[in-house]
């Protein structure tokens, strides 16, 4: 980004960061990138586990402050962001919002965060995306442990995945099976959505997780037991309906696998992004690697 937009993301990170401190109790930010065909996009997805805004309205108004503030910094987000959601209730607040041009959604909203284990300065959970107008191709990596090394099995198998991007989930897998050989190996797991065709695809490999969510069902899809890279594992690609309201969550082993988003009142009509956040600040294991990936099917 140039040095306004970079400035603009600076502006937005300190305010951020100082409300999760001031009226949060304490959080995290998770600063997120990206680049498509209309240049770079920054994202950052504030969590904390405070009381909640008591008047969101209020609170995005110019000179209104409960902590003897100028009170400037939510109406600086509000005309500073491309993008601006918030999410709050009593036990916590998830702020999401974007600088730049996110681009055409191709009929989904997707969002992917990868944070490493404590102390780690390498993730070894990583997550990548391939769309054209009909068709979208998703692959979440869980590197085997955490550090440098699972960072490393990670990055082989995101490249090994945009090289095959024409084939499908089943082949990937394959694919990555042969390229992690030289890795400690991973978990990974490959969708592909046709939105018109209404159609999903999958295919996993480890322990990984994937739900597809809407008003009528939650459906839980396979993924078998192995190691990309290490043990080579039996592929099998599951069919099923992609609804029209659908929203796909993926997620490594790094969050805890009983989670029930119906608990949070009107979360799954927010941006992927703030669900994602939801899922990595009140499921996340602490001792390892996490990551989630949201689709979410727009209008």
């Amino acid at each position: 980004m140039d040095e306004t937009r970079s400035g603009e993301i600076a502006l937005l990170a300190t305010e951020l960061s100082r409300n999760i401190l001031v009226h949060g109790g304490g959080g995290q930010a998770i600063i997120m990138g990206a680049k498509n065909e209309h240049g770079p996009v920054a994202g950052i997805l504030a969590l904390d586990s405070g009381p909640g805004i008591a008047d969101v309205a209020r609170a995005m108004a110019d000179g209104y402050s409960t902590a003897g503030t100028m009170g400037g910094g939510m109406g600086a987000m509000k005309r500073i962001a491309s993008a601006l959601e918030i999410f709050t209730a009593h036990n916590g607040t998830i702020v999401f919002l974007q600088v730049g041009d996110p681009g055409p959604t191709h009929a989904l909203q997707i969002a992917g965060i990868a944070v490493p284990h404590q102390g780690e300065s390498a993730c070894g959970d990583a997550w990548a995306c391939e769309q054209t107008q009909d068709r979208t191709l998703l692959v979440l990596v869980d590197g085997l442990g955490h550090g440098w090394e699972a960072a490393e099995a990670a990055r082989e198998a995101t490249a090994s995945f945009r090289k095959h991007v024409s084939k499908s989930p089943g082949q990937i897998l394959s694919y990555m099976h042969d390229a992690l050989r030289k890795t400690r190996g991973a978990a990974a797991a490959v969708c592909e959505i046709r939105p018109a065709e209404g159609s999903l695809t999958y295919a996993g490999v480890g322990n990984t997780a994937a739900v597809v969510l809407s008003h009528k069902i939650s459906r839980n899809l396979v993924s078998h037991n192995g190691t990309l890279g290490a043990t080579m594992p039996r592929i099998q690609e599951f069919r099923v309906e992609w609804p029209a309201d659908g929203i796909l969550v993926m997620h490594s082993d790094g969050l805890k696998s009983r989670w029930d988003l119906s608990s949070y009142s009107g979360l799954l009509a927010r941006h992927a992004a703030v669900i994602g956040g939801a899922l990595i600040r009140d499921f996340r294991r602490e001792r390892d690697d996490s990551s989630v990936v949201v689709v979410k099917a727009v209008a």
